[in-house]
């Protein structure tokens, strides 16, 4: 699976910099712009910091499910923030 275009709209997003993101992965720009452009295979453990970093807790929801993250993202996050607030009501 690719993950470059959808890392790279995640930073974007969160208004990150190639520069500031690789600061805080402790890895160089470069390696950023190959992870972004699938030139760099990406390890389970960056994309769960890309995730913290960005805010994003929901990709990885949705790669869990084993849905196409691009596409299923804000159905997913409607789902999931529904079930807690329903779930809310009866607790």
């Amino acid at each position: 699976m690719e993950f470059g275009s959808i890392l790279r709209k995640m930073r974007v997003v969160a208004d990150i910099s190639q520069e500031e993101m690789a600061e805080q992965l402790h890895m160089s720009r470069s390696n950023i712009s190959r992870l972004e452009n699938n030139r760099m295979e990406l390890k389970a453990a960056d994309l769960i910091k890309w995730c913290r970093i960005t805010n994003n807790p929901d990709v990885l929801m949705a790669l869990y499910a084993g849905v196409e993250v691009v596409n299923q993202l804000q159905p997913i996050t409607q789902l999931i923030t529904g079930t807690i607030l329903l779930l809310g009501g009866f607790i």
